[in-house]
């Protein structure tokens, strides 16, 4: 008797659950976020592809700050100067970014400055 009591009842709601409806939308959201976030990875990994030229000013991802000489496409290394006359060879893949000549001045470093630019005294 129950069994007969659920399928009418089966039969005459809605065709799809609202939970299933829910968590369908949900994995929809979180593959187009997925797929966004690659797309912009993929654009900011050209973009430093394209600032990556010789006699740019990079660092590396171990902190590493010098001049780039040569990039080696083929053997996927590029040469780095990091003092005058000292050059050293590292992977491609090593190179975090691009160093821009003119440090960014932030809030919290403006905050930090005083009337004449010296650093306040925060005690």
């Amino acid at each position: 008797m129950l069994f007969l009591q659920t399928t009418a009842t089966a039969q005459s709601g809605l065709p799809f659950d609202p939970l299933t409806i829910i968590m369908l939308v949900v994995l929809a959201a979180m593959i187009f976020f997925m797929f966004r976030s690659n797309k912009k990875r993929k654009a900011q990994a050209s973009q430093l592809q394209d600032q990556m030229i010789p006699g740019a000013e990079v660092m590396t991802n171990f902190g590493l700050f010098g001049e780039l000489r040569e990039i080696d496409e083929e053997r996927n290394e590029a040469l780095i100067e990091i003092s005058p006359g000292t050059i050293i060879r590292v992977h491609r893949q090593t190179l975090a970014r691009v160093v821009d000549d003119q440090p960014e001045l932030t809030d919290e470093a403006a905050d930090d400055t005083g009337e004449a630019g010296e650093p306040r005294d925060r005690a």
